[in-house]
Parts: structure tokens; C-alpha cells; sequence
């Protein structure tokens, strides 16, 4: 049986992810890592070069995954390894780290720019979840989440924040990996079978379904809903107010 939130009826838990569930900032992270990668291969393989594709290269190497995880699984898909660096490298470092700690100083100025939309309809399920007293964690691989979730004003709608910064603290592997799910639901208390789980990308897909939490909603803004269902989402919506949830 669903409940009027549009979940099974055992579902004592929501975890979601940010970027593309709660905020509009998986094109803003997509059009940084375009600019990156595309002044890294211009610069090493000429102006010849292959760019990096927004879509295809986004969703199946970058999208969910931690920043520097993101750098390696791209890169080698080009047949380019560089040497790891340091978290702390500069963003001109030749570098794994240095790459990506460049993508987030370009995130960082587009967001200052532009500033950080959130999904009305993710707002809105959420007070619903809230109101009748399901729990409610923020999964994220971006270590930027708590600076985005005070510019949209919803810290307090999350009870537990598993973040790019926790992990790195806790040593917990991200996205295609369920560890962050899997610790945001152990911080909440409750049994991963209890909980659901709320993504836009392929990767926090897999995680879902490896955690074996009890339902996994795949959000599709960009037109993927197959390879979503593919991946192990029990249901695909273009927007959560689909599910149902009115406070």
C-alpha cells in the first residue's frame, strides 16, 4: 500500500539528494565541469580536442559523485590518468585534486553570479514529509551543501546533513558506493529497508538499490527516465509534487 506521500506504507525515512532533487545547480555543477575539462584537454591535446559533453559525460562519469571521483572516472574514460595530489592543491595543479578544486572554484563563482533556485515542488513534499512525522536527511557528494542549503533557507528541514564534508570526515566512499545512505539513515535511526531514498542521478540510482533501502524515487529533469528505471529506481517522476504530499 502507498500513503498519500506516494510511498510504501512502511517508509519511516526520506533521504535526498541536493543538487537536481532539492536545487536547480546540476546545470550550474555540469557547465563547471564543462569549462574545466574543456581548458584541460585544449590545453593537453590541442584545439582538436574532444569536449566534454554536458549530457553524455555528465550523467555516466560526473553526476552524483564526489568531486575528485568525478575528475578520475572522466578522465580514464579518455584514457588519461594524473597523478592524485593533495586535497589542498591549487587549482592550476596538474592533478586529480587540482582539477576538481578548480571545477568548484568555477561552481562557486557561477553560484555567487547566479545565485541557487530551489525546486518549489521539493519544498512543498517536503513540509509534507515533515508533517506527518517522517523522518528527513540531506545526501549529498557536495561539500558546498550546508553554504547552498542556507542561501535557499532549508537547514532546518534536515535532520541529519551527510555531506561531501562528512564524508571526507567519516572516510565514507561516495556515490555509486550506498555508504552515505547508508550513514544518513544510521544517524536518523532507522533500518535502511524503512527508508527512501530521492535522486536526479545515475549514480545515487546504483547506490540506492545497493543499500537495499525500501524505495528509491528517481527525479528526472533532463529527460532519462529509462536509464533511471535501469538503474534501480522503483518510480521516476519529473517533479516530487507527482508523488503526491501536501502540507
Amino acid at each position: 500500500m502507498t500513503t498519500t506521500l506516494g510511498l510504501p506504507d512502511t517508509i519511516q525515512a526520506c533521504l535526498f539528494d541536493l543538487d537536481g532533487v532539492l536545487t536547480r545547480t546540476a546545470v550550474v555543477h555540469a557547465a563547471a565541469w564543462k569549462e574545466t575539462f574543456d581548458a584541460f584537454l585544449r590545453e593537453r591535446e590541442g584545439a582538436g580536442f574532444r569536449p566534454f559533453d554536458t549530457a553524455g559525460d555528465y550523467d555516466e562519469y560526473v553526476d552524483g559523485r564526489p568531486r575528485a571521483d568525478g575528475v578520475r572516472t572522466f578522465l580514464a574514460s579518455r584514457g588519461i590518468h594524473l597523478p592524485e595530489g593533495d586535497p589542498g592543491d591549487p587549482p592550476d595543479a596538474g592533478t586529480v585534486h587540482g582539477l576538481g578544486n578548480r571545477k568548484n572554484e568555477l561552481l562557486l563563482e557561477k553560484i555567487r553570479t547566479d545565485g541557487v533556485e530551489a525546486y518549489e515542488g521539493t519544498l512543498r513534499y517536503l513540509e509534507a514529509v515533515r508533517a506527518r512525522g517522517l523522518r528527513t536527511a540531506i545526501v549529498s557528494s557536495s561539500a558546498n551543501t550546508l553554504d547552498v542549503l542556507r542561501s535557499i533557507g532549508a537547514e532546518d528541514l534536515f535532520e541529519v546533513r551527510i555531506d561531501g564534508v562528512v564524508a571526507a570526515e567519516r572516510g565514507l566512499p561516495g556515490k555509486p558506493r550506498p555508504d552515505t545512505f547508508l550513514a544518513a539513515a544510521r544517524d536518523l535511526g532507522v533500518e535502511p529497508s524503512l527508508a527512501a531514498v530521492f535522486e536526479d542521478a545515475l549514480a545515487g540510482m546504483d547506490a540506492g538499490r545497493a543499500g537495499h533501502f525500501g524505495y528509491v524515487v528517481g527525479v528526472d529533469r533532463v529527460g532519462q527516465t529509462d536509464a533511471l528505471y535501469a538503474h534501480g529506481a522503483d518510480v521516476v517522476v519529473k517533479d516530487l509534487a507527482e508523488l503526491g504530499g501536501h502540507a
